[in-house]
């Protein structure tokens, strides 16, 4: 019972600190929208310009959004001792690190794919690619979470590690912008999604399984160096 009670004592923990800061959960939300509420002011409203560039947009904004919220992932945690109090906890590392991800995923990627098709009929996006890239998302922004999680893992000792982070996560996330991007664009060629959409899933399932254990090592290393 003692792993389950740190999970959810932590996962506990995690939800009313952000609940206290919104301004956290909002920042992401809000970089979403406002690009992809620019996007048409800058390019062209024009529906024929919009529509083949819709699902691209859609993805880059949620990438970059999900991007931004990641250099303070773990590092109020080093900042305040409380990451090495886990590290020294006698239950594994591995299922706070669970907790951290889903209450982060839980306020910036599950509100990115809930606003998804309302953003992309602003975008002329296809009605009949809209549920697809919703479903993408769903898939993907776990992905690009726990495989964020790593780079804010390796890089929670710097001070200044946001450039750094970026460097590490991104060429990471471009399979998951192009798996995600190709949905859409089967759905409005009429197309089956599932194969592209279940290539996702795995890649959901493969990141669940190793990147908590990569980031627990990582966060471990980093106390005993620091």
């Amino acid at each position: 019972m003692k792993i389950p009670g740190l999970f959810w004592g932590q996962f506990r923990r995690d939800g009313a600190l952000a609940l206290r800061q919104p301004g956290e959960l909002a920042n992401p939300l809000a970089f979403f929208v406002l690009v992809i509420t620019l996007f048409p002011l800058g390019v062209s409203p024009e529906s024929a310009v919009l529509a083949p560039l819709a699902a691209g947009v859609l993805w880059i904004a949620a990438l970059l959004s999900t991007l931004l919220g990641l250099e303070g992932l773990f590092r109020r945690d080093r900042d305040e001792g409380t990451l090495e109090q886990l590290v020294l906890h006698g239950d594994p590392l591995v299922f706070a690190v669970l907790a951290r991800l889903l209450v982060h995923w839980l306020g910036t990627g599950l509100p990115l794919t809930l606003l998804a098709p309302v953003l992309g009929a602003m975008l002329a996006l296809p009605e009949e690619a809209r549920w697809p890239v919703t479903a993408g998302l769903a898939l993907g922004t776990p992905i690009l979470v726990l495989l964020g999680g790593v780079g804010a893992a390796l890089t929670v000792s710097l001070r200044s590690g946001g450039v750094l982070l970026a460097l590490l996560v991104l060429p990471l996330f471009i399979p998951v912008l192009i798996l995600g991007v190709s949905v859409a664009e089967l759905a409005v060629a009429g197309l089956p999604t599932a194969p592209v959409l279940a290539w996702l899933g795995a890649g959901a399932a493969l990141a669940l399984v190793t990147a908590p254990f990569a980031i627990a090592g990582a966060l471990s290393i980093a106390v005993e160096t620091g």
